[in-house]
């Protein structure tokens, strides 16, 4: 349950589907360009956030990248575009190497009292810290994260995703 509430405090907090390899027809495989999250932080945005009700300024990490037996600080600023209503939606997928440990879509509002925050959410200026502890137990590995973020008439509000890698 910690890792769940880490995930989603980090990416809840500046608050991501899978890309498609191919759209239409089959194409070559060509790496996509990234579109990075502001701030120090290995996050990346799924795809040009300009459309985003959530303008990100920056999500900052400390320690960057996180470490297991030590307690993240996650400070994070943007501004939405427009008030986010209840029925909003998180899905979120969590991936250890290959495995799948987590692939869910939870209520967004439900989940916000997580990181001190309320629905509503409203327009204007964001911002966030939150101190999350990480199990000392992590096993090491690769895992990606992927949380995508849409209001109740399925608005993009924010999709990220990450890739950490934990050594022992």
């Amino acid at each position: 349950m910690r890792v769940n509430n880490l995930l989603f405090s980090l990416l809840t907090a500046t608050a991501v589907s899978s890309r498609s390899l191919f759209s239409g027809n089959q194409h070559a495989l060509v790496d996509e360009p990234q579109h990075s999250v502001p701030g120090k932080n290995p996050l990346n945005f799924c795809a040009d956030p300009k459309d985003y009700i959530l303008t990100v300024d920056y999500v900052d990490l400390t320690p960057n990248p996180p470490v297991p037996g030590e307690t993240l600080t996650i400070v994070g600023n943007g501004t939405f575009s427009k008030d986010i209503e209840p029925g909003a939606t998180v899905f979120l997928q969590v991936k250890y190497g290959l495995i799948t440990l987590i692939k869910q879509e939870a209520d967004l509002c439900d989940n916000l009292g997580k990181i001190d925050l309320s629905c509503p959410l409203k327009e204007g200026v964001f911002t966030i810290k939150k101190e999350v502890d990480i199990p000392k137990q992590v096993p090491p590995g690769k895992y990606t994260v992927l949380a995508d973020v849409n209001t109740v008439d399925k608005e993009k509000i924010t999709c990220m995703e990450s890739t950490v890698f934990f050594s022992r």
